[in-house]
């Protein structure tokens, strides 16, 4: 839902931030693993309940997350790039609830499965319609500037980031938060496989 906003507020940043790597020399698959290497460094810190610092990877990783496809669009974007970012995002988005478990398994263990489970419905529902999209040659009418059809749904890039720094922040509340997150990810899953087959079936 809140995806289309967010761009619209974090675009001109971003695009201006990219001219640094790019008169660097770095490309835009080069930040994306180095945003996702940080990334990584979230899940000894979630482990050891360090969630300041937790906290700090994840959004330096969501900055690298953004600077990367600002220089794909100044480099020009590829298809390799894009397989290579959604890959690894979906990656880091299991990446988190993982390490609260690990924090605290008898507290977190079962709304943390559940809500990996989710996000695998959210991912799975997700690719499979932008590969169809992508055979039919259909453009997605609101996210044109990215390398694959992005669907929207309840739980997007924004409301997922939002919800890892709300769990950061309250880590005693990362149960109850994986729960009510998790069952709006299945409502996303739901519409989205409906919405779908629609969109699908319709074409000729």
């Amino acid at each position: 839902m809140l995806d289309r906003y967010a761009i619209k507020v974090i675009r001109w940043p971003l695009q201006s931030l990219s001219a640094l790597p790019d008169k660097m020399g770095l490309n835009a698959n080069q930040i994306t693993l180095a945003g996702f290497i940080i990334g990584l460094l979230a899940l000894p810190a979630l482990a050891w309940e360090q969630y300041g610092w937790a906290l700090a990877f994840i959004v330096i990783n969501r900055l690298f997350d953004g600077l990367d496809g600002a220089v794909a669009r100044r480099q020009g974007i590829t298809d390799c790039g894009g397989f290579l970012d959604i890959t690894l995002d979906f990656l880091f988005y299991s990446l988190i609830p993982f390490g609260f478990v690990l924090a605290n398994p008898e507290a977190n263990a079962v709304a943390g499965a559940f809500l990996i489970f989710a996000f695998v419905g959210t991912g799975s529902s997700f690719l499979a319609f932008a590969v169809m999209a992508s055979k039919r040659n259909l453009e997605s009418p609101v996210y044109q500037q990215k390398s694959l059809y992005y669907v929207g749904g309840l739980t997007e890039g924004t409301e997922t980031i939002a919800c890892f720094v709300l769990c950061c922040l309250l880590p005693q509340y990362f149960a109850l938060i994986a729960w009510i997150f998790g069952g709006l990810c299945w409502i996303t899953t739901i519409t989205r496989i409906w919405a779908g087959y629609q969109t699908l079936k319709a074409q000729p």
